[in-house]
C-alpha cells in the first residue's frame, strides 16, 4: 500500500515562509521608496530654499524705476534696465545661433549618419564637451571670436572699427552657443530616438522621402523632448558669467546702443552685473544686489515656464 510521506505540518510551514518573504519584500520596497524620497527631497529642498531666500530679499527692491531706469551714482543707485536688455538680447541671439545648428546636427546623427566608430567617437566628444568648464569656452571665444571672426566681419561689412567693438554681443552669444550646443544635441537626439520606428517605416512605405518623414513625422513627435533641451540651454545661457566676461560684457554702460548696432557693441548682463555689485562695489546697497538676483531668477523661471507650458500643450495636442 502506498504511504503518505508528506508531513502534516508542511503546508503551515510553507505559508509561514511565504508570509515572511512577503513582509521582507514590503520592508525592502518601503525602504527603497523612503530612500528615493529623501534623495528627491535633498535635491528639491535647496532649490526651494534658494527661490524663497532670493524672493524674500529681492522682492522689496522691486519698483518700476529699478526695472526701467539706467544705473547712476557708480551703479549704487538707479535701475538695471541695461543689464536686463543685455541678458534678454544675449539669450535670444544665442538661441538663434545654437538652436538650428544643434537640432539639425542631432537629426543628422540620429537619422542620416551611418552608425559606426566615427559616429560613436563624435557622440563621445559631444558628451565630453558638455563637461568642459565654462571658463574654457570663454578663453576659446576670446581667442577665436573676439580676436579673429568679429574683426573679420567688421572689415567685410565695412564698419568703422572706432565705432564698433570686437568684444560685443555677437561674440558673447557665439561663445554661449558653443557652450550649450552639446546639451541641445544630446537631448534632441534622445528625443528623436523615442519616436517609434514603425512610424518611420509606415511613412516610407507610403512613398514619403526620408526628409519628408523626418520633417512631418519624426520632428513633430520629438518636439516636446527637443523643447526640454532648449529649456536647459536657455537657463544656462541666462546664468553664465565667465564666457561673457571675456567676450563682451562690460561693467557699466551710460546708454543703450541702437538696435541696429547692438550686435557689434559691448553689453551689460545680469550675471556679470550681479557679480560686480556684490564684489566690486562695497557701497552698493544690498537691495540692488538681491533685486538683481531676483530679476535674474525671474527671467530664467519665466523662460522655463513658457517652454514647459508650450511642451505640455504640444504633448496634449499630439495625444
Amino acid at each position: 500500500m502506498p504511504t503518505n510521506t508528506s508531513r502534516p505540518d508542511s503546508q503551515p510551514l510553507a505559508d509561514a515562509l511565504q508570509s515572511t518573504r512577503g513582509r521582507t519584500q514590503r520592508v525592502k520596497q518601503a525602504l527603497a521608496f523612503f530612500t528615493i524620497g529623501m534623495l528627491s527631497l535633498s535635491i528639491v529642498a535647496p532649490a526651494v530654499l534658494i527661490v524663497y531666500f532670493v524672493t524674500a530679499r529681492g522682492l522689496p527692491a522691486m519698483s518700476w524705476e529699478f526695472i526701467s531706469a539706467m544705473p547712476r551714482d557708480g551703479m549704487t543707485a538707479g535701475g538695471i534696465f541695461p543689464a536686463i536688455a543685455g541678458s534678454l538680447g544675449l539669450v535670444i541671439v544665442t538661441m538663434v545661433i545654437a538652436m538650428p545648428v544643434g537640432v539639425l546636427g542631432a537629426v543628422y546623427l540620429a537619422e542620416y549618419a551611418r552608425q559606426g566608430p566615427l559616429v560613436r567617437a563624435i557622440r563621445i566628444a559631444i558628451m565630453n564637451l558638455a563637461g568642459v568648464p565654462s571658463i574654457v569656452y570663454g578663453l576659446f571665444g576670446m581667442g577665436v571670436f573676439v580676436m579673429v571672426i568679429v574683426p573679420a566681419m567688421i572689415r567685410v561689412l565695412h564698419l568703422d572699427p572706432s565705432q564698433y567693438s570686437r568684444s560685443c554681443l555677437l561674440a558673447g552669444a557665439a561663445t554661449l552657443a558653443l557652450l550649450v550646443l552639446p546639451m541641445i544635441i544630446t537631448t534632441t537626439e534622445e528625443a528623436l530616438r523615442q519616436v517609434p520606428q514603425h512610424q518611420r517605416h509606415a511613412s516610407l512605405a507610403l512613398g514619403a522621402t526620408k526628409w519628408q518623414t523626418v520633417r512631418r513625422i519624426v520632428l513633430p513627435n520629438a518636439l516636446p523632448g527637443i523643447l526640454t533641451g532648449l529649456i536647459l540651454a536657455v537657463g544656462r545661457t541666462a546664468g553664465e558669467t565667465a564666457p561673457i566676461l571675456m567676450t563682451g560684457a562690460v561693467f557699466y554702460l551710460s546708454r543703450l546702443p541702437a538696435a541696429q548696432d547692438a550686435l557689434f557693441k559691448p553689453f551689460m548682463a545680469l550675471p556679470y552685473h550681479l557679480f560686480a555689485v556684490a564684489t566690486q562695489l562695497p557701497d552698493a546697497p544690498e537691495e540692488i544686489q538681491w533685486g538683481t538676483a531676483f530679476v535674474l531668477l525671474g527671467i530664467v523661471l519665466g523662460f522655463n515656464i513658457v517652454a514647459v507650458a508650450l511642451r505640455t500643450y504640444l504633448r496634449k495636442k499630439r495625444a
